[in-house]
């Protein structure tokens, strides 16, 4: 898997754009002000700009891209971002990618970026709670009834992540890995 910066890729830029217009994703989604939709040229401007950081993930198969990780709200002098993704190739959906790129995401941008908590929030009914719950992201409240989905009023969940938090689940998926070969060569 490789995570594909978003800087000036037209094609890239055009196939990401293409997966934030679904209504599937946009409904989830808020880059505030009520904008849901992101379009290329949006995402040209967000990739350059430090309040940003947007990589696009592959499988392990190709260099295709099927999905994409991101942090808005890059706050440098708290060390804060929030943190938001989406699937684009939904026949890679239930096997994992999301978990695996969202974890090899938060990893380059704690490092990179020097981020000491990223914090996210879901939609209630949104299929990818399960995918924050695996990064290790703790539920720290709720905002009550301010998500609109087709006329219906739905809670968002709030989440964050500090550093050391998600680096202790990158050591413990480290080990079991290193276990599971030990047993396998064993």
């Amino acid at each position: 898997m490789k995570l594909l910066p978003l800087d000036g890729a037209f094609d890239l830029l055009e196939l990401v754009g293409s997966w934030l217009a679904r209504k599937e994703n946009y409904q989830w989604l808020d880059f505030g002000a009520g904008r849901q939709i992101v379009t290329p040229a949006l995402l040209r401007i967000m990739a350059q700009r430090e309040t940003h950081f947007l990589r696009a993930y592959t499988s392990d198969d190709d260099e295709t891209p099927i999905g994409i990780c991101g942090l808005n709200s890059i706050e440098r002098t708290f060390k804060t971002a929030t943190f938001w993704g989406a699937s684009g190739e939904k026949s890679f959906r239930n096997r994992g990618y999301g978990t695996l790129a969202g974890s090899k995401f938060l990893t380059l941008a704690f490092r990179k970026l020097g981020l000491h908590s990223i914090h996210t929030w879901v939609v209630e009914g949104n299929p990818s709670l399960k995918i924050i719950e695996r990064l290790n992201f703790r539920l720290i409240g709720k905002q009550r009834q301010c998500h609109y989905i087709d006329g219906q009023a739905r809670d968002r969940l709030l989440f964050d992540l500090l550093a050391y938090e998600h680096h202790e689940l990158e050591s413990k998926r480290a080990h079991r890995s290193e276990r599971a070969q030990e047993v396998g060569f064993g």
